[in-house]
């Protein structure tokens, strides 16, 4: 037998395995012969060449992860110079300071060669005014996001959302005429029942103003209608993402309306409830405008009472920013700054520690 013919035999011995295989493989065994033979001619086919990467593709994604890389990282630069900043600018007024710092009720900046600075009544002030109003707008602000979600129409619900949001389109100052003018002379009566029946207790014992408007009671009720849309807003866009297949399952056990939003639309946006609260509080702690208009002056220590005048944080450094001209006093008043920026951050964990580290929706 010459080389030619074994080379021919081999070929042909080839083409019949070939032929074969697809007769062996289990999945095609019970096939027709005229499937198994478009398989074999499919299988020999050369395969298409994959497109090439092209280069354009490849330096536009990197192009695209430098900017958002870059736009991460000019909000972390900008943070840590904010806190550099008044770092530095409020050390030197802090050695100078002749009182102390964090438990001093007094804020006096007059004499330069004598400062006498503390935080306790600006802390007291703060936190009293921004948890009275995260109390009110906590609940209101559920109940509005359930109301939303839950009960209204489709077509009302959209109507209702615009109003709430109008709210956050309102300037601060307006608020803050209202405040004053309106809400605190149609409160008074509330205020004072209050402190007549309660006022055994600390928060609605007397203060240390001669009246019952302008207190912290009626800037917590403002700084509440504020932050509501921050709340709603927000908690309704949670609530809204809620598995639709979870809601099923729970109508189709039985469950009533309200069931269903305690057992699958609530422990699915607790943890965004609780963001939306936290963004909310934040807004109240460095409100400005509507406190300085609302909450009246005080010329005696805070008692810790929600019939209390003073400032917060914020409204003290507006109330004298006209004066920033020497630096050790503007120091003083950056020194607290420092302190509501640290605050801020504090509020922040804890939200995240109480959400659980994460945000449904």
């Amino acid at each position: 037998m010459t080389p030619d013919g074994d080379e021919a035999d081999a070929n042909t011995v080839s083409e019949r395995t070939t032929q074969r295989a697809p007769s062996d493989d289990p999945e095609t065994r019970d096939r027709p012969s005229g499937s198994a033979t478009m398989s074999t001619v499919t299988d020999t086919q050369p395969s298409a060449p994959k497109p090439a990467r092209t280069t354009s593709g490849g330096s536009g994604e990197q192009v695209f992860r430098g900017l958002t890389t870059g736009s991460g990282l000019v909000v972390v630069a900008a943070v840590a110079l904010i806190g550099l900043f008044l770092v530095v600018q409020a050390v030197p007024s802090l050695l100078a300071n002749n009182a102390n710092f964090l438990t001093s009720p007094d804020f006096n900046t007059t004499d330069a060669s004598n400062l006498r600075f503390g935080i306790r009544d600006l802390l007291v002030v703060t936190l009293l005014s921004s948890f009275m109003a995260l109390v009110i707008a906590m609940p209101i602000g559920m109940g509005i996001a359930l109301f939303l979600t839950q009960y209204t129409p489709a077509r009302l619900a959209r109507p209702f959302s615009y109003v709430i949001g109008l709210l956050a389109a309102v300037p601060s100052i307006v608020f803050g005429l209202w405040g004053i003018l309106v809400l605190a002379p149609a409160i008074e009566p509330v205020a004072a029942f209050l402190q007549t029946y309660l006022g055994w207790f600390f928060l609605f014992a007397p203060g240390n103003l001669p009246v019952l408007t302008g207190t912290i009671f009626t800037g917590g009720i403002v700084l509440a209608i504020m932050i509501l849309p921050i709340v709603t807003a927000t908690t309704r866009e949670v609530f809204a993402q809620t598995p639709r297949f979870q809601i099923e399952a729970a109508q189709a056990l039985g469950a009533t309306r309200w069931e269903v939003i305690r057992m699958a639309v609530l422990p699915y946006g607790r943890s965004g409830f609780i963001a939306a609260s936290m963004l909310g509080l934040g807004r109240a702690l460095g409100e400005t405008i509507a406190v300085l208009l609302v909450i009246r002056a005080a010329t005696s220590p805070s008692t810790g009472s929600l019939f209390d005048g003073g400032y917060t944080f914020a409204s003290l450094i507006a109330s004298a920013a006209s004066e920033f001209s020497q630096p050790l006093p503007t120091g003083a008043y950056i020194s607290a700054g420092l302190v509501l920026f640290v605050l801020t951050f504090v509020v922040n964990a804890m939200a995240r520690v109480v959400a659980g580290g994460k945000v449904n929706g």
